[in-house]
């Protein structure tokens, strides 16, 4: 079946199926919470990013071959609530921003910086530290070698604008100009982009819009 990104709480997750990787978007918890099962085909690898909620969910989906790493995108506790527990059922290592780690009461075994790269197999990730909706958001990029790439964005950027900033205008701009720079200015249109809530879209779709997003301020 064509992959559309689109899911709901207590529904099936929907699998992108890529030549060297599989994404498993499922949504879990009251806030609707994105969570990403990454399968490397090659060697049956997983990693998952932010263990949001619903751990049995979560744990479902990792199913019997277990997950070597879990990534947190970012501090706010939506986006961790179910890591303690799929941790210790997985003894899964724990990543996430090196200027969020703090804020997360699981222990960081591998803080990130920006442009750090993550493993799953043999598919690589790079990490894109996003100032703004906290200090240490990251995204991961995952370029891939067949096809355009493939972008977590957490809570730094959906459909129809960047993340919440909480009308700080400092923050707002921080974000923006990351956003841009590191993920606008080097990725091509056809980027697709999985956010921390909600529905997928692509740079491509988000592109024509920089501007009013500058000009309203969030």
């Amino acid at each position: 079946m064509t992959y559309s990104g689109v899911v709901k709480v207590g529904g099936p997750a929907d699998v992108h199926e890529l030549a060297d990787l599989m994404i498993s978007k499922v949504a879990v918890g009251p806030m609707d919470n994105n969570a990403y099962l990454l399968r490397c085909r090659a060697t049956g690898e997983q990693l998952l990013i932010d263990a949001a909620n619903d751990a049995g969910t979560l744990l479902t989906l990792i199913g019997d071959d277990g997950v070597g790493a879990v990534v947190t995108t970012h501090r706010h506790g939506d986006h961790w609530q179910a890591l303690a527990e799929v941790v210790a059922a997985t003894g899964a290592r724990t990543y996430a921003g090196a200027y969020d780690a703090e804020g997360i009461p699981v222990a960081t075994d591998v803080p990130v910086e920006d442009g750090d790269t993550i493993r799953v197999g043999r598919v690589e990730l790079t990490a894109r530290r996003l100032v703004g909706h906290t200090p240490g958001s990251i995204a991961l990029v995952y370029d891939d070698p067949h096809g355009h790439p493939h972008v977590f964005t957490g809570d730094c950027l959906f459909p129809g604008g960047v993340g919440n900033t909480r009308k700080d205008p400092e923050a707002f701009a921080s974000l923006l100009h990351d956003v841009e720079t590191k993920l606008f200015d080097v990725l091509p249109d056809e980027s697709w982009v999985y956010p921390g809530h909600g529905r997928d879209t692509t740079l491509g779709d988000e592109r024509p819009h920089l501007g009013e997003w500058r000009e309203r301020g969030w």
